[in-house]
């Protein structure tokens, strides 16, 4: 089974990944789809009149503050992406059928009371969050929906222990899949991997295949890039068979990316 985590960044085209998924569908590959919506979301909320905010953790990861009233911009602005998406794969001859972390409590964990951010030098609590992390994911349900043909296409938001739809990180929604099922993990995102220098290309590494070269990775990664080596790690730990950070612009993103070009995250990093 493949997972393929979609970015939701402007620069992220969707078309050759999903070109790649009716192709790998059509050879009888097992796929599950997860995407973001990072820059619909931020639009929808500049739509109202809301200004996007995100935060920085201790730990130096940036994430959505994600309060009540932007609960409700969130989930109307990735149900929209989640259709535009099924829509694309219809069109490209894929049976897929999109669904939320909500739907057959397919996402599930406990909800943050408090986050922790850094603000001017120092560590604060914020309160009203609507976010929390994956502990379970509905295996059956996908595995379902993939005896029947069906290819799912899954966003957030998750359902939290207390009965309420939070928002959660899509890389790590993509990673908890990927561990339960015990795919292979290939997240598209806007460059063609991890970068020793982020601003140099040429120094992509190439593979992660033992916690040293995991903790380098870890010290190497900036930005948005930080979350996404998380989620390797993630993933890893839950029994994915592997995890590849590729471009998504590439001309077969999937393909290219499963054949080497990307930094390939191995079982042996977390040995």
């Amino acid at each position: 089974m493949i997972v393929v985590k979609i970015g939701g960044a402007r620069a992220v085209d969707p078309q050759g990944a999903i070109d790649d998924v009716a192709t790998l569908v059509g050879e009888g590959e097992a796929v599950v789809v997860v995407h973001g919506g990072s820059t619909a979301v931020d639009d929808a909320l500049e739509a109202v009149g809301t200004e996007p905010e995100y935060v920085e953790t201790p730990d130096g990861v940036t994430g959505r503050f994600t309060d009540a009233e932007t609960m409700d911009v969130f989930t109307m602005a990735m149900g929209k992406v989640n259709t535009d998406l099924v829509t694309d794969l219809q069109n490209a001859g894929i049976s897929a059928v999109g669904l939320n972390g909500v739907d057959g409590g397919l996402l599930t964990g406990r909800r943050k009371s408090a986050v922790k951010v850094r603000e001017d030098g120092k560590t604060k609590i914020r309160r009203g969050d609507h976010s929390g992390t994956i502990t379970d994911v509905n295996e059956d349900l996908l595995e379902t929906l993939l005896d029947a043909g069906y290819t799912p296409v899954v966003s957030v938001p998750m359902l939290a222990e207390d009965g309420v739809a939070v928002n959660t990180d899509a890389d790590r929604a993509a990673a908890a899949v990927a561990g339960a099922t015990g795919a292979s993990l290939v997240v598209l995102t806007d460059v063609a991997g991890v970068y020793e220098d982020p601003a140099d290309p040429t120094t992509r590494i190439e593979s992660v295949d033992s916690p040293a070269a995991l903790d380098r990775t870890k010290a190497a990664a900036e930005g948005f890039m930080t979350k996404k080596v998380l989620a390797a790690t993630e993933a890893l730990e839950g029994g994915a068979a592997e995890v590849v950070v590729a471009e998504a612009t590439a001309e077969t993103p999937i393909v290219s990316a499963l054949e080497g070009d990307a930094t390939r995250f191995e079982p042996d990093a977390i040995a």
